[in-house]
């Protein structure tokens, strides 16, 4: 058993991110619970209390769900380690219809007829999009432009144009094909937006695609079958602060 509050190593938890919530979201959740949980711990010898920083590696959108890295103490030093490594995502894509968003946060802007595609032209797509490509994010994403975040300026209807960047798509599985809805998993790389691959999906058919659900099921060698809940971990907060083995 490993005490996640021994503030002389910090600790890192996996995390199940509920639909709807954002990132910041779960973080202060959990910041609030140790902080209750602080409160019910003697104080020092100098009657100060201990400061804790608590952050997350890796933001996921809030209509994603899946596995946050949590990271408490001296473990908030490493989330950039944490953000660096590969990911991995399952979800569904909606083929013959394009949203600004590129996800169901938006009203339908475009629909298409999916009729004449088949599953030769979908697993051919998936292969195009593997290995290094350019990629713009999505409009409405936290990507700063003009000092401002995209989505700030979407929202608001102002016109955004952002810049490509480098991204690396390790693997771009089909799991199955139930049109218009495909199944995928993917392996990717940090800055990937797995919506932007859904759009480019779709541009690619000479069709529309968007996201249909997200979720986010592994970090490196983190996975979200070992997560934990809110719920749990709320639960688990309110007693002496003992988890199973975090590895």
């Amino acid at each position: 058993m490993k005490d996640l509050l021994d503030l002389d190593t910090g600790a890192v938890l996996r995390v199940y991110k509920p639909y709807t919530w954002t990132s910041f979201d779960v973080t202060k959740k959990i910041q609030r619970l140790v902080l209750r949980r602080l409160s019910r711990m003697p104080l020092p010898a100098n009657g100060v209390r201990r400061r804790v920083k608590v952050g997350h590696a890796g933001t996921l959108d809030p209509l994603a769900t899946g596995l946050l890295i949590i990271c408490i103490g001296k473990e908030t030093k490493n989330i950039e380690k944490y953000m660096g490594m590969p990911k991995t995502y399952t979800g569904e894509m909606c083929l013959g219809a394009s949203r600004p968003s590129d996800d169901k946060e938006s009203e339908v802007m475009k629909a298409y007829s999916i009729e004449g595609i088949t599953e030769e032209m979908i697993y051919a797509t998936a292969l195009k999009l593997t290995g290094e490509l350019d990629q713009v994010p999505p409009i409405f994403s936290a990507v700063q432009k003009d000092g401002r975040r995209a989505y700030q300026l979407a929202r608001a209807g102002e016109k955004v144009e952002l810049a490509s960047r480098k991204v690396w798509v390790e693997s771009f599985k089909i799991t199955h094909i139930n049109l218009p809805l495909i199944g995928f998993e993917i392996v990717c790389s940090k800055g990937t937006y797995i919506r932007a691959l859904a759009r480019d999906f779709g541009n690619l058919l000479q069709n529309g695609a968007y996201l249909e659900s997200l979720q986010r099921t592994k970090i490196g060698n983190f996975d979200l079958s070992e997560g934990f809940t809110l719920d749990e971990l709320a639960e688990t907060f309110a007693e002496p602060l003992k988890f199973k083995d975090m590895g």
